[in-house]
């Protein structure tokens, strides 16, 4: 068993890997090994050369501190109850240790791996609450904004303890939806079958209604700073506060 960064050759099984776990088409991974990977953020599991294991991470912060975003873990299949997933994430912590790094944050997909990563010492560190609603009578001033605006306006918005996500975070997120400002709110997303799909509201959440009346939706679904579900846990490599606030997750 070897643990490292993935080689040029073991670029497409990485690809098949993910698709084995997750089941998301060549178009997103082109867009994520596009805009969002980078070799250096990568560590995988090989057994004869084969990738078995594999994580990605994107860089953040909260405070002082470098945090790793860990992004897309996944064992195949075959190989899953034999402890790779385990052994590269002790592997992950030690080298991002090694590398300055504060902590590490993920976001777990459903319930049950929430207890997985709590064996290996990670802790819920945020919690969101998520909404629907329909639109409104009266329309946002909502004005799309560049990556760098939106990064600067999500500082200002950020509850205290929140985790700052630009650089490849926002790059990646901006190749799949759009960014919005109106007054007093910050938003991101995306609108499919008439459903606008937003994985962070910042500030007023009552503009919500407004919004989707800027955007001709029907509905929407929202995710905000809350207190009524679990979301990101946190693992950390120093003894700096945990952060509060995590949202941008690419799920």
């Amino acid at each position: 068993m070897r643990i490292d960064h993935p080689t040029a050759a073991q670029m497409a099984q990485l690809r098949r890997l993910w698709q084995e776990a997750f089941g998301d088409e060549d178009a997103f991974l082109d867009l994520f090994f596009g805009q969002a990977f980078a070799v250096e953020r990568c560590r995988c599991v090989s057994v004869d050369s084969q990738v078995v294991a594999a994580l990605y991470w994107l860089d953040c912060s909260c405070g002082e501190g470098k945090l790793a975003y860990l992004y897309a873990i996944a064992t195949a299949k075959a190989c899953r109850g034999r402890g790779f997933c385990r052994a590269l994430m002790a592997d992950t912590h030690d080298f991002l240790r090694q590398q300055g790094y504060a902590g590490c944050i993920l976001v777990p997909g459903n319930g049950p791996l929430f207890e997985m990563y709590r064996t290996m010492g990670y802790e819920v560190c945020s919690t969101v609450r998520e909404f629907e609603c329909r639109t409104g009578a009266k329309k946002a001033a909502l004005r799309h904004v560049q990556p760098e605006v939106y990064a600067a306006l999500r500082r200002q918005y950020l509850p205290a303890g929140g985790v700052i996500q630009e650089g490849e975070n926002l790059r990646f997120l901006a190749a799949q939806m759009e960014l919005y400002a109106a007054e007093d709110v910050l938003l991101c997303g995306t609108v499919r079958e008439g459903v606008f799909h937003c994985p962070e509201l910042l500030g007023d959440t009552s503009a919500a209604a407004a919004v989707l009346a800027a955007l001709g939706a029907d509905r929407g679904i929202f995710r905000c700073p809350g207190t009524e579900r679990a979301f990101a846990m946190y693992y950390p490599l120093t003894d700096a506060p945990a952060p509060q606030y995590f949202g941008l997750a690419f799920d």
